[in-house]
């Protein structure tokens, strides 16, 4: 049976930061993610987590650029140096926090050479940090125009040519439908590469049950090929109250 966990960058919005950990784990969720969590201290997270019971599966990197850079760069030439920099503080975050993994965002470019700077930068981390697992995800190009890792083939050929055991790949329902429209073909294929699993439906990112996915078919494929890890809720809310979109999680326990 999949365990999931609250993306709470995106769920409980409605309430402040702080509070939707309580939240969270009032409503059935045992770990959460959060996408950006370098806003507070990290001290401030990790006393969250602990006083309701959490464990964090994942944040994102590097930190955002709050004066209005794009969110990632990894595979944008010229950019080591920085990249180097903001991981070393990303790394910091993941000690304290005690993140179980880095996704590392490829950020904006293309060509041969944004793919050998996003290889060597991602060696670069899984060197540095061998005790750390760092994900890297494709995002649809309807969503994030120009976003290099925009295809599942390619992530494999990124995986390889990095050939690092703590590098491994994240599956997204909402970004694999808008990529190769059909999700549970994408787990099928690319299953053994998968450390982490995010949902979402398509074609607007809602709640599962409100687009085209099938989401008790991929649960069941997941638990048959034997996955895991954590699967995170990670949408948007249709209404205003997150609770009120959790119906799919009441229906898939209710029926295991």
């Amino acid at each position: 049976m999949p365990k999931f966990a609250a993306n709470i960058s995106l769920l409980f919005a409605e309430l402040p930061y702080l509070e939707r950990f309580q939240a969270a784990a009032e409503a059935g969720f045992k770990a959460v993610e959060i996408l950006f969590p370098y806003e507070l201290a990290a001290k401030e997270t990790r006393r969250a987590l602990l006083a309701n019971g959490l464990e964090l599966v994942l944040i994102n990197a590097p930190p955002p650029n709050y004066t209005g850079g794009e969110p990632g760069y990894a595979a944008v030439p010229g950019g080591e140096a920085r990249f180097q920099s903001d991981i070393r503080r990303v790394l910091r975050y993941a000690d304290v926090l005690h993140s179980r993994l880095i996704h590392i965002m490829s950020g904006y470019a293309s060509g041969p050479d944004a793919l050998d700077c996003f290889v060597r930068n991602l060696q670069w981390a899984a060197d540095t940090a061998p005790q750390q697992q760092f994900t890297i995800e494709p995002l649809n190009t309807l969503s994030q125009p120009g976003y290099f890792l925009n295809d599942y083939d390619l992530a494999v050929e990124v995986l390889d040519r990095v050939d690092r055991a703590n590098v491994g790949l994240q599956f997204d329902s909402f970004h694999a439908h808008m990529i190769h429209g059909d999700v549970l073909t994408v787990w099928q294929r690319f299953h053994p590469r998968f450390v982490h699993a995010q949902i979402g439906a398509a074609p607007d990112r809602s709640e599962p049950g409100r687009g085209p996915t099938d989401f008790e078919s991929l649960f069941a494929a997941m638990d048959d090929t034997g996955y895991s890890g954590w699967v995170s809720a990670e949408y948007t809310p249709s209404t205003p109250h997150t609770s009120e979109t959790l119906g799919w999680m009441r229906h898939h326990f209710a029926r295991s």
